[in-house]
């Protein structure tokens, strides 16, 4: 079941219109913009934005596109961003994960319990999904067309802690969290081609909803966390998310 909801929702964007692959980068760029004022604008002494480098490329962000985001951010770029997480439970009990980066954090606080409440969810304290969850680096290639004992010994070459296959359509390797740029650097430079590449939650375990309006609600609710640019990511353990027809 590893990376079974992920793989989900990937495929979701996978299809997304221009106006979301517009909206992917500008959440990229505000976290480039971040990693590039703690860091350093040159990605070889900077492991998170070397990570979100990886993540844009995965996502066919253009490199001139990735490069400008870079520019903007070592120019005295005055918005400040704070990198802030909820947690919480939506609909039938999915843990939820929500990772921020805001210039006010009353009003993404005031979103994001917004959403919960409104799609029969509620917003938990510090902590209390988050033993749930495990972080890894993950980087996910299509299997069509690709040798699965070479990427594996690949992965492994490069740094992989794990290899996953029980997907029929995707091979997930899992690096620690600050070697992704690293791992996905390689294996690029090996000629691998990635649908994804970021540091991600992943569940210890899955919860299924087997109710229609609940698995609505809680559709409905990922969908507002994603469209809301305060928002970077969203992390939850529901495991049929691809069964709901809505």
């Amino acid at each position: 079941m590893s990376g079974h909801s992920k793989w989900s929702t990937i495929k979701r964007k996978k299809g997304a219109n221009d106006a979301a692959r517009a909206k992917v980068f500008t959440k990229l760029a505000r976290e480039i913009s971040v990693a590039v004022k703690e860091g350093g604008a040159d990605p070889n002494n900077n492991a998170r934005l070397r990570d979100l480098l990886a993540k844009g490329r995965a996502a066919n962000v253009p490199q001139d596109n990735l490069m400008r985001a870079i520019k903007k951010a070592g120019d005295n770029d005055k918005e400040n961003y704070e990198s802030i997480t909820y947690e919480g439970y939506g609909n039938g009990g999915i843990a939820v994960i929500v990772e921020c980066l805001s210039d006010n954090r009353n009003r993404t606080a005031g979103d994001v319990r917004h959403y919960f409440d409104k799609f029969g969810g509620n917003m938990g304290t510090s902590g209390c999904v988050m033993f749930m969850f495990d972080r890894f680096g993950v980087i996910i290639v299509e299997k069509d067309g690709v040798d699965e004992e070479k990427l594996m010994e690949d992965a492994i070459e490069c740094g992989a802690t794990d290899f996953l296959t029980d997907d029929e359509e995707i091979f997930e390797i899992r690096t620690e969290p600050n070697d992704l740029g690293a791992v996905s650097g390689d294996l690029e430079a090996k000629g691998y081609k990635f649908v994804s590449a970021e540091v991600a939650y992943i569940p210890q375990t899955y919860t299924r909803l087997e109710d229609q309006d609940q698995m609505k609600q809680m559709s409905r609710m990922l969908e507002m966390f994603e469209d809301n640019d305060d928002i970077q990511a969203v992390w939850h353990n529901w495991e049929n998310e691809d069964e709901y027809e809505g």
